[in-house]
């Protein structure tokens, strides 16, 4: 007869590979979900960045409001600095922004496609 637990054995290793591949999704670069090199050209890819990574703080579009206090508007970037001053910081991994904004990296290819979008959504000055 088989012991009780060892019939749980194969629902515990289901149920820690599930979780181990969520906290993976997670945990995620850019570069390694797949989804943003779908978009047809960078400011739709940068585009695409942006919602998934960065609209939960900042706006991202030419009229919406950042949710977060500390969060500028993307539109509104040209007005303090060059967007493209961003682009060291996002390939590298420097905190950049607001005190609390989580650090990102980004693959050469991603930051250009997002810089691309945030310099087509700037307002005119």
């Amino acid at each position: 007869m088989m012991p009780p637990f060892a019939r749980l054995k194969p629902f515990a290793l289901a149920a820690g590979l599930l979780t181990a591949s969520l906290l993976g999704a997670c945990n995620s670069t850019p570069a390694e979900t797949g989804t943003l090199a779908d978009a047809s050209t960078p400011k739709l890819r940068g585009q695409a960045i942006a919602e998934q990574y960065c609209s939960g703080c900042h706006a991202i579009g030419r009229s919406d409001q950042s949710t977060h206090p500390d969060s500028l508007p993307f539109r509104k970037i040209s007005m303090h600095y060059p967007v493209r001053n961003l682009e060291e910081a996002l390939g590298e991994g420097i905190l950049v922004g607001h005190p609390d904004m989580p650090p990102f990296q980004f693959e050469p290819q991603d930051i250009d496609d997002l810089l691309t979008y945030i310099e087509a959504i700037q307002d005119p000055a």
